[in-house]
């Protein structure tokens, strides 16, 4: 059967992820993988989690195994929200905050609510790939705004929407990762997120804010997010995901908006999935309710932090002349730069075939118009400290014999 002639043009222009393609190859024993984004398994509260899941089930049983709502267990919502107020000091209500099966989810729904084919976004150059696998995925048009050490620039993100506008079209959305961005490790400073917000006002945009890990922070000073600094103008809208920050696996996100915005993800989902899994929404209720979640998070920034300096100090230790990096004040990542003439993509076979050791080459976080080709995406996360060193010692060989 040739399907060719019947797959849709989303399905002819859909490309694998780059990321998940190397995990399965990194799944080998021998291989010392800084490709994925992993939390550290060693670090997954079990016990508490195995605690959960058992009150869920002997106290909601029904509730666990049954077809739950669009919208999100009122139990999880009911935690969420306390927390935003907590931890972000944001007044979220009830029908501003969508529960979803993690953030590509999100970012898959805001694509479809929002893209029709060719329309115009803008990200970060670079930004992360996931979220420009969903665009693409809609057929949008990706534009990339220049970024320096502290994310993406105001002047980068003015001189495209003012392309755009010369050229009579329409900027649907930037999009942002504004703390400890996947993949570089930069953070947006306060001031330039207001006038980042600023310009969205004056070109009639959205923000939409992907914040996967911000409480993961090692130093530096905490930020607030676009959606505060909106303050409820309508602006923007915000991700969150528990897969960095409690356990991946849950699958677990959720998206503050305006409430039409909600409205419109709700219907959409509903065709998606029906619901995210009832049992999973009330046993993270526990977790929440019970105070688990940071004191977990106090646990994972002291290891993260630890593992971020260890693999710094390796990279001085190790790397040639001419490789530069950067230094995140969190999240999981650091963003290597190496000399021009040097391919990162055509170098990682090689590392992985002969040095055992694998990385995200930087191409793939690039808008097809920007791409470059010798910086590479480093986790740290996920690694032993052994690990990190003899890792970074590989990579280092394998970069000097490409030098």
């Amino acid at each position: 059967m040739n399907y060719t002639k019947l797959f849709s043009q989303t399905a002819v222009s859909i490309k694998a992820s780059a990321i998940r393609e190397l995990l399965k190859v990194t799944a080998r024993p021998d291989i010392i993988s800084f490709a994925g984004g992993l939390p550290d398994p060693q670090l997954f509260p079990v016990k508490e989690v195995a605690q959960c899941m058992s009150d869920v089930l002997a106290n909601s049983p029904r509730e666990a195994l049954q077809y739950g709502t669009t919208e999100g267990q009122k139990c999880l919502k009911g935690e969420l929200i306390r927390l935003l107020k907590e931890t972000e000091d944001l007044d979220v209500k009830e029908e501003e905050l969508l529960v979803v099966s993690a953030s590509q989810q999100a970012l898959d729904m805001v694509s479809r609510v929002f893209l029709n084919r060719g329309d115009a976004i803008i990200t970060a150059s670079p930004t992360y790939l996931g979220a420009l696998q969903a665009f693409a995925a809609s057929g949008a048009d990706v534009y990339g705004a220049d970024s320096d050490e502290y994310g993406v620039t105001v002047q980068g993100i003015e001189k495209r929407l003012k392309e755009l506008q010369t050229a009579g079209r329409l900027c649907k959305f930037i999009y942002l990762v504004p703390d400890f961005i996947n993949p570089t490790g930069a953070t947006i400073p306060h001031a330039r997120r207001k006038e980042i917000l600023q310009l969205a006002e004056k070109y009639d945009t959205l923000i939409v804010e992907d914040s996967p890990y911000r409480q993961v922070r090692f130093e530096g000073e905490h930020q607030p997010t676009f959606y505060k600094l909106d303050q409820g103008r309508g602006r923007v809208l915000t991700m969150f995901t528990f897969s960095k920050v409690f356990v991946p696996g849950f699958r677990l996100g959720y998206i503050t908006a305006p409430k039409e915005v909600i409205q419109k993800f709700v219907v959409l989902k509903q065709a998606m999935d029906l619901c995210t899994s009832p049992i999973l929404q009330l046993a993270a209720a526990a977790y929440l309710k019970g105070g688990h979640l940071m004191r977990h998070v106090r646990e994972v920034v002291e290891i993260y932090h630890k593992k971020r300096d260890w693999m710094l100090e390796m990279l001085a230790k190790y790397m040639p002349e001419g490789v530069k990096w950067t230094r995140p004040e969190g999240g999981l990542f650091l963003w290597v730069t190496m000399p021009g003439q040097i391919d990162a993509s055509a170098m990682l076979q090689k590392a992985v075939e002969e040095q055992h050791v694998a990385y995200v080459a930087g191409v793939d976080f690039y808008p097809p118009r920007d791409a470059r080709r010798n910086d590479m995406r480093l986790n740290f996360s996920f690694s032993t400290f052994e690990q990190i060193e003899e890792g970074v010692k590989r990579l280092a060989a394998t970069i000097k014999q490409s030098l």
